[in-house]
């Protein structure tokens, strides 16, 4: 059995850190681990600019503590109003990394998204043209459309018509929760990618709905049957290149978790990669570990992977995680697996 092992420094290709004391609480724990982070824009009011997302960067580091290296990559919220010189301006100057295309209404803060993609053609043109990525929220917004169907609605009604107009865009299907999302991604021969999140590699809609709503389970998109778990999980550990690590973490307070109408986000960074390594021990493929976790992700986005090296260990009695993280404005609960965890990073406390 294997009880270390040794990766390259992974990287977090989709994460949210909010703001305030939720970011000062939150952002140790993906700086402690992870090299870099594609950082999420869908903040009150969003990051619409390159000013807002250097901004917005200043306030992360200024959360980081001392002796972490870390590098949050910034995002820019895209809306119909958004302007194409600046976007590419932010990217050719290193302060934006990728443009976040949220459909109006699909998930947390998403209010000011988009609802005609025809009006920012000239904004995905631009970034087609400099290479930049376009991070898209893979789902409709059509009330007719049911909650699980609309990831596999957008690929048909708007990723698939998008990617004919402008084959050249480089796009990241964030958070893929679907048979379908796999087998479009796998499909395409270039310019297209997926992230997947370490709670749909374990958790289906059972854990959500099974025995009483418990909302700490309930994310957007939501999690699916156990089929598309499976798929993930096949996915992830193939080694495929079109797959690797983003973990949308998303920490809300407990009580806007905890009532009539709860808020959508699970909060995976403190265990992320011991429940990483539990999966892929289970799959039978800790040597492709690292392809998901540091080296897939690098390569989309055309960034050399980091040099540093982190060991993952196994111990014999299961780790003891943080079950909640305290903020200045409350607790936020952190992802339960439902299951013990062996591995952990070596060095930490657990």
């Amino acid at each position: 059995m294997t009880t270390t092992l040794t990766i390259r420094r992974p990287d977090d290709w989709h994460v949210h850190f909010r703001d305030g004391a939720v970011l000062k609480a939150v952002a140790p724990h993906t700086s402690r681990d992870f090299a870099r982070a594609i950082v999420m824009p869908n903040l009150v009011p969003p990051v619409v600019t390159v000013a807002d997302a250097r901004a917005y960067r200043e306030r992360i580091l200024a959360s980081v503590p001392e002796g972490h290296d870390f590098t949050p990559l910034m995002t820019l919220y895209l809306t119909e109003e958004t302007d194409p010189k600046d976007v590419e301006a932010g990217f050719r100057d290193g302060e934006v990394t990728a443009v976040k295309l949220y459909p109006a209404g699909a998930t947390t803060n998403s209010q000011s998204g988009v609802r005609d993609i025809a009006k920012v053609y000239p904004v995905l043109e631009r970034m087609a043209s400099c290479g930049m990525a376009l991070c898209v929220h893979g789902e409709v917004t059509d009330p007719a459309i049911d909650i699980f169907d609309r990831e596999a609605v957008f690929i048909e009604r708007v990723l698939e018509p998008l990617r004919r107009r402008i084959p050249e865009l480089r796009i990241v299907m964030e958070h893929v929760t679907t048979r379908d999302g796999v087998d479009y991604v796998r499909a395409a021969k270039e310019n297209l990618a997926a992230t997947i999140t370490t709670h749909h590699l374990i958790v289906n809609r059972n854990a959500i709905l099974a025995g009483g709503i418990r909302p700490h389970y309930y994310c957007l998109p939501v999690a699916k049957r156990e089929e598309h778990r499976l798929a993930l999980r096949q996915a992830a550990t193939s080694g495929d290149p079109h797959f690797f690590l983003g973990t949308d973490s998303a920490p809300h307070l407990n009580p806007l978790k905890e009532c009539a109408c709860g808020c959508a986000g699970i909060f995976s960074s403190p265990n992320t990669l011991g429940c990483l390594a539990h999966v892929f021990e289970e799959e039978g493929a800790l040597d492709r570990l690292e392809a998901f976790t540091s080296l897939n992700g690098p390569a989309f986005y055309r960034l050399p992977p980091n040099e540093e090296r982190i060991t993952l260990q196994r111990h014999e009695q299961p780790m003891t995680f943080l079950r909640f993280v305290e903020t200045d404005e409350g607790l936020i609960t952190v992802f339960d697996p439902m299951f013990p965890i062996h591995w952990n990073v070596a060095g930490q406390a657990g």
